[in-house]
């Protein structure tokens, strides 16, 4: 039978000239460099297309290509600066046709377009980050520790001072819950398996039958994304939302952290020519969580809850050691008629022996030879013991199981095995010291009213005869039933593992002392007392007035006889908590950002006064409204000689995924926290290390202009809370079930009880973005026009003080994602067209007014123009998000407007919008 011959197709990714391929992955050329991204965007849609006709008729595909192309068109169109009206009106006109089921796939198609392309943007930056350590003429990224490094030695800092500094730092990542990651962690799982095969791609040569079954498993993926529900069916728990949070420890961050070291110790060899190993650093990175533990508004954080989070976190960080254990069982075949073993070790063995014997079975798969091994066998049991609550053979405590560690180290080091010693066990000792048998810390968090009402109605049952005595409120009894969960929790688990309780809405001393004493009142020692660092009340200063009264109820508080002794006990450190995301809503960008410094300043200088130690906790967001934008910048713009080298600041489940479910990105992530606390605490190079009056004057100046400005047309606009809740999909937001916590702390209808985060979800949803810049433009404006010689003012501060400079920028990126025209399509789903144009155009004029302003003052013709990266990013992504806008906005009209015949009509509509909200998340990086 004659044989019939089919050649296959050349795969997507072929490589055909694998030195031209090299090439791209080394080159710095600025055309070159981005062909392995482009390629990767192209491929990766065009298996996306092929799954679309796979999966549904060939319409969807051409539907999809439709409103994809039309959007091109009016991106091209508003750049060339011509009306971009006639496109906009044929995508409405197309998605006008479409049913609730086929505006879901649409939907769902170009969601799954940027979960692509967020994962093809995150390899990119990881290629040039290794392309970065390679290249020949190597010099340091910004924000590297290398950098940090180097303008420390130009400086005059030598190396021993260097390690001085470094001992000060301590950067503390803590991770919230809310706003929530959006996606479901199946589909969370789903892009880790792409991502792998992405990054594979890389690995050269290439063979076409490598580079079709990398294709095949990616295509598979995508298929599998395509056949999964992407929204949640049910809101997630608490439960749920500790488990997200914890998903990052064994996915990268144990990995991540050795590596960090690793990459620290070879900074220091390269700038200073120190040979020191990563043992030799100091721990300068340790972890916290608010999951399980924050209340403020959600309540289903109970004392459960907190039990779970400590008891799951316990679970990942002992597993994690048991399986480092068994690794070293493994490995450390050592035996002593090849080398020696020191005279500790073998005494603690025969400890060991004689207090716990191992079970038979176990004692006789070990050979008495091989020492490590069998000592090792008896570290895993203690650790066993741990998680079974046997305390007889148990460890006590971490400090127990990393002595253990250490004999064998050291063993290993007198042995002539120092290179073991150095891969081995310095990394898990390392982890041992950061993560201890609690692996992060969690707070508790509950608001200031919550205490008081408490302590209001229990004062009230106290003065009450018997017999008359009211129930307290619910709220009442579950602080009070959570509180007594904690007291007994901090015994059974390490008691650093509690250590500090933010108190939300502090406005005064009251609200501290309020809190004190409850803990009390329920059996929790507030005070350190041995290994028990007792429980420090932390305040959150969150509107406008309570960060400027902030310095005065600190200084009233530390000031106290009592209160100092509490501080002794804790080594007279205090922590206080600064909230961007309040003080954003309460009176504007400029304002808070302005109020959050001099707080930020003033509140270091009280504290040395009171010979306090302050450390302050940043509760910055993801998006630019609720203090977001890049890390290393934020840190770095902190006041001079205000920071002691302790901070600790928020990840927010939004941004959690993209900053730490890969090792190499968590790694650049920590790294930049770290290098921008050590040049804070430097200041290196004398960037932003004096601040002129001027500037001073100027910001001052111009925030009291936008506070009024903003207050006057937002915050106290009767209209503007109208406006918002009808032309957002803010209503919404409970049927997206991003998260377990309700969006309003009360069932008040105002902007003062409605959280920031659905404040700033809505505006982000609906392409206003009016908390990254409502006030800044006409602060900026009226400043020019009081004095001819303002302008040049600006633009020297633009260039020489890090906080404006940071502030410009992050208004920059919140406008750049902004679009007026998508905007008004949003107004047009309020029922007062009178009101919906009142509003629009005064959010709108300070929109236009603001970018204008800020190409001024930049010297640029175009917003981004000094970060390509970013504009490429967001111009990739308009052609998505765009008609994702326009569906949720028919989608909206739909539903208000909408009898429903079924309650599955309902269901189906109302989970249509869930996806739109998910997708345009995922276009513009952010849900709130």
């Amino acid at each position: 039978m004659e044989e019939i011959s089919q050649e296959q197709p050349r795969p997507l990714w072929s490589a055909e000239d694998q030195h031209a391929r090299l090439e791209e992955l080394l080159t710095d050329d600025p055309e070159k460099k981005f062909a392995p991204l482009r390629r990767d965007v192209r491929c990766l849609g065009r298996l996306l297309g092929w799954t679309l006709k796979e999966q549904a008729d060939p319409s969807l595909y051409d539907t999809v290509e439709t409103l994809r192309q039309t959007a091109i068109g009016y991106r091209e169109g508003l750049q060339a600066g011509e009306s971009a009206e006639d496109a906009l009106a044929a995508m409405e006109a197309c998605i006008r046709s479409l049913s609730v089921s086929r505006a879901y796939q649409v939907t769902k198609a170009f969601s799954i377009y940027f979960e692509l392309t967020n994962l093809a943007e995150a390899n990119h930056r990881k290629r040039r980050l290794r392309a970065a350590r390679v290249a020949p003429n190597h010099v340091p990224q910004p924000g590297s520790m290398e950098g940090t490094l180097l303008r420390m030695k130009r400086g005059g800092i030598g190396a021993q001072e260097a390690l001085e500094y470094l001992s000060k730092v301590e950067v503390i990542p803590t991770f919230t819950a809310h706003p929530t990651e959006v996606a479901r962690r199946t589909v969370l799982y789903k892009r880790r398996q792409i991502a792998t095969q992405i990054e594979r791609i890389d690995w050269l040569p290439l063979t076409d039958a490598e580079a079709r079954e990398r294709e095949g498993l990616i295509a598979a993926a995508i298929t599998e994304l395509w056949q999964t529900d992407e929204v949640r069916r049910r809101a997630p728990t608490v439960q749920d939302e500790i488990r997200m949070g914890l998903d990052y420890y064994p996915t990268s961050l144990f990995t991540t952290l050795p590596r960090f070291y690793e990459g620290l110790a070879e900074a220091f060899q390269r700038v200073y020519g120190v040979a020191l190993t990563p043992s030799q650093l100091p721990t300068v990175l340790r972890f916290g969580s608010w999951i399980g533990g924050d209340g403020d508004g959600n309540p289903y954080v109970h004392g459960g809850t907190v039990q779970d989070a400590l008891e799951m976190a316990r679970q990942i960080i002992l597993d994690h050691y048991l399986q480092q254990i068994e690794g070293l069982i493994a490995r450390l075949s050592l035996s002593v008629r090849q080398a020696g073993v020191s005279h500790a070790l073998t005494e603690a063995l025969a400890r060991y022996e004689q207090q716990h014997p191992l079970e038979e079975k176990q004692a006789r798969a070990r050979s008495r030879e091989e020492v490590y091994r069998f000592f090792l066998s008896y570290v895993a049991q203690r650790l066993r013991a741990v998680l079974a609550g046997d305390a007889s053979i148990a460890y006590p405590n971490a400090e127990a199981f990393k002595a253990d560690l250490l004999l064998v180290r050291d063993s290993l080091q007198a042995n002539k095995a120092q290179q073991l010693a150095r891969l081995y066990l310095d990394p898990l000792i390392r982890q041992v010291d950061t993560f201890g048998f609690h692996l992060h810390t969690l707070d508790l968090r509950q608001h200031a009213r919550v205490h008081a009402k408490a302590i209001q109605e229990l004062a009230q049952a106290a003065s009450t005869q018997v017999g008359e005595i009211p129930p307290p409120s619910s709220q009442t009894i579950q602080l009070l039933d959570t509180l007594r969960a904690v007291a007994a929790l901090k015994r059974k688990y390490p008691p650093q593992a509690i250590r500090a309780y933010v108190i939300s809405g502090a406005t005064s001393v009251q609200d501290i002392w309020n809190t004190i004493w409850l803990a009390r009142s329920c059996g929790i020692r507030v005070e350190a007392e041995g290994d028990d660092p007792g429980l420090m009340p932390v305040p959150l200063f969150e509107t406008i007035q309570d960060l400027r009264n902030a310095p005065q109820i600190c200084r009233e508080l530390w000031s106290s006889p009592e209160y100092s002794r509490l501080l002794d006990t804790w080594g007279r450190q205090q922590e206080v908590m600064l909230g961007y995301s309040d003080s954003n809503k309460d009176g504007g960008m400029l304002t808070s950002t302005w109020e959050i410094f001099k707080a930020h300043r003033a509140l270091h200088q009280v504290a040395a006064e009171c010979n306090v130690r302050l450390r302050l906790f940043h509760g910055r967001g993801g998006t630019v409204g609720r203090g977001g934008g890049p890390t290393h910048r934020a840190i770095t713009a902190q006041p001079p000689h205000a920071f002691l080298g302790s901070i600790r600041i928020t990840e927010q489940g939004e941004v959690l995924n993209w900053k730490y479910a890969d090792e190499q990105i968590a790694e650049r992530n920590l790294e930049l926290m770290v290098a921008a606390a050590l040049e804070a605490l430097t200041r290196a190079g004398g960037w932003g290390a004096v601040i002129e009056p001027e500037w001073e004057a100027a910001m001052e100046w111009m925030s009291q202009k936008a506070f009024a400005f903003y207050r006057k047309h937002i915050a106290e606009n009767p209209e503007v809370l109208t406006y918002y809740e009808q032309a957002t999909p803010v209503e919404e937001l409970a049927h997206a079930r991003i998260a377990s916590r309700p969006p309003r702390r009360s069932e008040k209808r105002n902007l003062e009880d409605l959280r920031a985060i659905p404040w700033v979800f809505g505006w982000m949803q609906s392409r206003h973005v009016l908390p990254a810049y409502f006030g800044v433009g006409y602060a900026l404006e009226q400043f020019i026009q009081a004095n001819p010689n303002h302008e040049a003012l600006l633009q020297t501060m633009m260039r020489k003080f890090p906080l404006f400079e940071d502030m410009i920028r992050n208004v920059e990126t919140g406008l750049a994602k902004g679009d007026p025209n998508i905007a008004w399509r949003y107004a047009s789903l309020v029922k007062d067209r009178a009101l919906a144009e009142r509003v629009y155009n005064l959010i709108m004029e300070e929109f236009h007014r603001t970018a204008q302003m800020v190409l001024r003052i930049t010297g640029q013709r175009t917003l981004l123009e000094e970060n390509p990266t970013l504009a490429a990013s967001i111009r990739l992504r308009n052609p998505y998000v765009d008609p994702m806008s326009l569906i949720q906005v028919e989608l909206l009209r739909r539903k208000r407007a909408w009898q429903p015949e079924a309650a599955a009509d309902q269901e189906d509509l109302d989970y249509a919008i869930a996806a739109t909200i998910n997708g345009i998340a995922a276009g513009l990086r952010n849900t709130g």
